[in-house]
């Protein structure tokens, strides 16, 4: 049994489609974050953070965006959404999905907050333009991360790239457009952005 935790837009949304790519038979349950639920006692036993994504399977509970890509991408190898161990792929892979949680995503709180960054000693991404041109040089590659090759790193970077350009927290670059649009012509994430439009009417107002 597979039980995703979910709120629309957020970034669970990504998980989902990444669920529905690898054929994955799931059950979700949704938390409404208009009502505050993603704070109480019931979901903070499942992650004592308060934060969507979460996901619980056969008991093993995963949180943390990244954690959970690669962990349903590697339980569900048949799609091949994830490089296998020897692939050559495997190290690129697991370096851009860490990428994103570990300095792209700071990158981007510094930026909004117009902090500047640490001391480049402690810093885990160096500079806000760092992180954006190597972010482009690799998309400008295409069409995916690994070229022709979609993975699950994919899923993770095209549906982030989307919302962060949306509030203008990265630059509207031709690669980065080009590559959200791919993404969001995917099956997949068709349906799972009409199902999230619905879901959204009572469990989250779309942020404007």
């Amino acid at each position: 049994m597979l039980t995703l935790y979910h709120s629309p837009w957020t970034r669970s949304t990504g998980v989902r489609i990444l669920l529905e790519e690898l054929g994955a038979p799931y059950e979700m349950r949704v938390i409404n974050r208009a009502s505050g639920e993603q704070r109480g006692e019931a979901y903070r036993r499942v992650n004592p953070l308060g934060k969507v994504p979460a996901i619980d399977h056969d008991g093993a509970i995963v949180t943390e965006q990244v954690a959970i890509y690669i962990y349903l991408a590697d339980a569900f190898p048949d799609r091949g959404l994830a490089p296998a161990i020897g692939d050559r792929l495997r190290g690129p892979y697991l370096r851009w999905l860490a990428f994103y949680g570990s300095a792209f995503e700071p990158a981007l709180v510094d930026f909004h907050l117009k902090r500047e960054p640490a001391h480049p000693g402690m810093s885990p991404y160096g500079t806000y333009d760092e992180v954006i041109d190597l972010l482009s040089s690799q998309l400008k590659t295409g069409p995916y991360l690994f070229g022709d090759r979609l993975t699950a790193a994919d899923l993770l970077w095209g549906t982030a790239l989307g919302w962060t350009t949306q509030f203008k927290l990265v630059p509207e670059r031709p690669e980065f457009a080009a590559y959200i649009a791919r993404i969001n012509q995917l099956p997949s994430a068709q349906k799972v952005g009409a199902e999230d439009a619905e879901l959204a009417k009572t469990h989250h107002p779309r942020p404007s």
